[in-house]
């Protein structure tokens, strides 16, 4: 961003010289240009749980359900009562459906680790895939905000490298004006009586 002198002005706008205009000119008119900034437009944020819920299967519900109900501690005190009670029974009870060493319960325990394990690896994998697509969303999200704050820190250095011009150019310009009334007062006193000077060098002062 710069200040460039504004050239593109027509010639009638040009203010015509005058006899009290002093011999040098002043400086042109300046227009300022801005960067221009492309921002993209605004994403709505990908709300992943919707997006999963959206895709998610009758079997991948039926998988979370089980791996919620394994994973309680409903699941296990039930299950710890289950197994005292059948112990018990079948170590008091006259008549045992299954004596020691508990080759019943055993085969129970299998059956439910064999088939309660397939479901909690599968509701695994919907997470794993479910935290996939939350680091990806999140990744993006970030990568944009860099990219954004990135072009607000460029606008701002191009800011404040147009304060320094437009702070150097009114320095010049007040010292052009003080030049300027100088001149205008040392042709006044040429002009005026020897009793109006020392007004005018009071005014000066």
């Amino acid at each position: 961003m710069e200040i460039t002198p504004n050239s593109s002005l027509p010639v009638n706008d040009q203010q015509p010289a005058t006899p009290s205009t002093p011999t040098h000119q002043r400086q042109p008119l300046m227009h300022v240009t801005f960067p221009a900034f492309k921002h993209e437009k605004r994403v709505l944020p990908i709300d992943v749980n919707q997006v999963i819920d959206e895709k998610i299967t009758a079997g991948a519900r039926i998988a979370d359900a089980v791996a919620a109900t394994v994973g309680s501690w409903r699941f296990i005190i039930i299950q710890s009562i289950i197994l005292i009670l059948w112990l018990i029974l079948n170590s008091i009870l006259p008549s045992k459906w299954d004596p020691y060493p508990f080759i019943l319960l055993n085969l129970a325990l299998s059956f439910q680790a064999a088939y309660s394990a397939p479901f909690v690896m599968m509701s695994q994998n919907r997470q794993a895939t479910k935290d996939r697509l939350t680091a990806e969303n999140d990744y993006k999200t970030d990568t944009k905000g860099e990219l954004e704050i990135t072009h607000i820190m460029d606008h701002l250095d191009h800011q404040d490298h147009l304060i320094l011009q437009v702070v150097e150019r009114l320095e010049a310009q007040h010292k052009q004006l003080l030049e300027e009334r100088r001149e205008l007062i040392d042709r006044l006193k040429e002009l005026v009586p020897e009793n109006a000077k020392t007004a005018l060098e009071e005014s000066e002062s």
